[in-house]
């Protein structure tokens, strides 16, 4: 081990980072990775790490942090883009508290930057190491890596970076740039004009001049109905009457009065049969009409009613007795049809059996018929009585051994 802080180059340039888990003293290879350390003291002077967390945590390998964004996308370097990489062959992963520079890809460094943990071999010669830890506070980094942490390798209570101090500056020619902070344009607030309240009460001077008021607006509006937007007086409200869509169409009591009339001057003048009936035939017409729409509106209105019910029902939350009653409605339902069921069941057995009985009586009449023929016939009779002798015979014959 001591092998290697031998081959090591010396230090030149000191950061201490304050964090949430303590001091964290960082010394850096300012001659080695130049372009690597300007950027960290730079952007350590300017508070830019201030309030940011170590988001990132691979437990035996590295702890990163450095991103404003805190998810591992942001950050960038004091040059205004991403910086190449820097190797020196004397400065090597070989052990945990070393200092690195995040990147995506080649020659892609930004702001952020880790710890390593252990020894990380395959880091060499793919990511710019620029520091080390060094002290008693390299316990303190190695706190970092306690902890839950989920399976994006994102701690689940993330470590923070309260602010960096620059204890030794190699590069006396940095100057802290300055951030132009967006300025909150304030908003002009218009004031609305005040409108004068009858209806609440006032005492003294102010009293005296609501009076007058009252007295001068009474007045004005003695003797004249108004209407509400006339009282109101106001600019917005529309005076002018809205026109009624369809008010040219005559309703339905205009047009029975014109029936009516026309009918008083039929009743004046004799019409002949054939005027009557085709008038007749023409009311009833009419009147059919107005009961088949009446009819269709009334069924579109249930269906609709229906429809509505239907998706009430589903939105709305019964009570518990309502609960109660709908299940054992359903229970007698259920029982119902068990029994129905059971019925249909009972009679297909019943037919079952009664087939069944049909065809053993119907056995049982021919073989009485047979018997019967056998009797009445010689022949028969002798053929049944041979075959009964040799049956008997045939189960006295001794089995074969095996």
């Amino acid at each position: 081990m001591s092998n290697i802080y031998i081959q090591e180059p010396p230090t030149s340039g000191k950061v201490l980072l304050k964090t949430t888990v303590g001091d964290i003293d960082i010394e850096l290879w300012s001659r080695e990775c130049p372009k690597a350390c300007r950027n960290f003291i730079q952007l350590c002077m300017e508070g830019y790490y201030n309030g940011t967390i170590f988001h990132r945590v691979v437990k035996g390998f590295i702890v990163q942090g450095g991103d404003p964004n805190s998810d591992g996308t942001g950050g960038e370097s004091i040059y205004g883009h991403t910086f190449k990489d820097e190797f020196h062959s004397r400065l090597r992963y070989a052990r945990r508290g070393l200092v690195g520079m995040a990147n995506a890809d080649k020659d892609d460094n930004g702001s952020q930057f880790f710890f390593t943990l252990a020894a990380t071999p395959e880091l060499q010669n793919k990511n710019t190491l620029f520091g080390k830890v060094t002290g008693d506070t390299l316990y303190n980094m190695l706190k970092l890596e306690d902890g839950l942490v989920d399976h994006n390798e994102r701690p689940m209570y993330p470590q923070k970076i309260l602010r960096a101090e620059i204890l030794s500056n190699p590069f006396e020619d940095i100057v802290p740039r300055k951030i132009a902070k967006e300025t909150k344009r304030e908003k002009t607030k218009k004031r609305e004009k005040g409108v004068k309240n009858f209806g609440l009460l006032s005492f003294g001077e102010e009293a005296e001049e609501d009076e007058e008021e009252t007295n001068q607006f009474v007045q004005k509006n003695a003797g004249k109905a108004k209407s509400m937007h006339d009282v109101v007086d106001d600019p917005k409200l529309s005076k002018d009457a809205l026109p009624i869509e369809g008010s040219n169409t005559r309703s339905d009591d205009e047009e029975e009065l014109e029936e009516e009339r026309r009918l008083a001057l039929v009743k004046k003048e004799p019409l002949d049969d054939d005027d009557m009936e085709e008038r007749r035939q023409r009311i009833k017409d009419k009147l059919q009409l107005k009961t088949n729409e009446t009819k269709k509106l009334i069924k579109t209105e249930t269906i609709e009613i229906k429809e509505e019910l239907s998706d009430s029902d589903e939105d709305v939350l019964l009570t518990q007795e309502q609960e109660r009653k709908i299940k054992s409605e359903k229970k007698r339902n259920e029982i119902r049809q068990e029994i129905q069921n059971l019925k249909k069941q009972y009679q297909t057995e019943k037919r079952q059996r009664e087939n069944l009985g049909d065809k053993k009586t119907e056995k049982s009449k021919t073989d009485e018929v047979n018997a019967n023929a056998a009797e009445n016939n010689e022949f028969i009779k002798n053929f049944v009585d041979e075959k009964v002798k040799y049956s008997g015979l045939k189960t006295k014959i001794p089995k074969k051994r095996g």
